[in-house]
């Protein structure tokens, strides 16, 4: 079981290249049931390329907590089912922040069609945890996303090029 937030910001953490990152290329094969193709670039202490990781997964619907299975796969299925996925395809940074109470911030910034867009997402262990959390003051939270599914990737990977200009534009409102 998943159960996590989302988070828009209004401004990066200082010192973010100091928090461990990835790069991350991801396309839906269907988004209903998502299922999602990914591609992990992994980088070394120098920021060079250090290896590449690929997932298959599978989500259930739902918006706080959801079903999820992960199955590594190799290069060669990730680019047969991403030649197969429909929509956009999205590319991100993510930058895993640690937090109070054990918990992680997965903060993504995104490129290409959607740059401009950062949003975190924290996993919890469970839903009570989940709604009684409050992100430390020292980030500036613009609002909380989990319930709008504008902001779910799979969502995103469907937008027109028009919406996706218009729905970045909508971020600096």
């Amino acid at each position: 079981m998943e159960i996590e937030r989302k988070f828009l910001f209004h401004k990066l953490p200082d010192q973010l290249n100091t928090y461990p990152h990835y790069g991350i290329e991801q396309a839906y094969v269907t988004t209903n049931p998502v299922i999602r193709v990914r591609k992990k670039t992994l980088y070394d202490a120098a920021s060079a390329v250090s290896d590449y990781q690929y997932v298959l997964t599978v989500k259930s619907s739902g918006m706080l907590a959801r079903q999820e299975f992960e199955l590594p796969i190799d290069e060669a299925a990730y680019r047969t089912l991403c030649a197969k996925a429909d929509g956009n395809v999205i590319a991100k940074t993510r930058y895993k922040i640690p937090l109070n109470r054990g918990l992680t911030l997965e903060l993504d910034i995104f490129e290409g069609l959607f740059d401009g867009l950062v949003m975190g997402e924290v996993e919890f262990p469970d839903e009570e945890t989940a709604k009684n959390y409050t992100l430390p003051d020292s980030f500036a939270v613009k609002k909380e996303v989990t319930y709008d599914t504008h902001f779910h990737n799979s969502t995103m990977s469907a937008m027109r090029k028009e919406e996706i200009a218009q729905f970045i534009q909508s971020l600096s409102a």
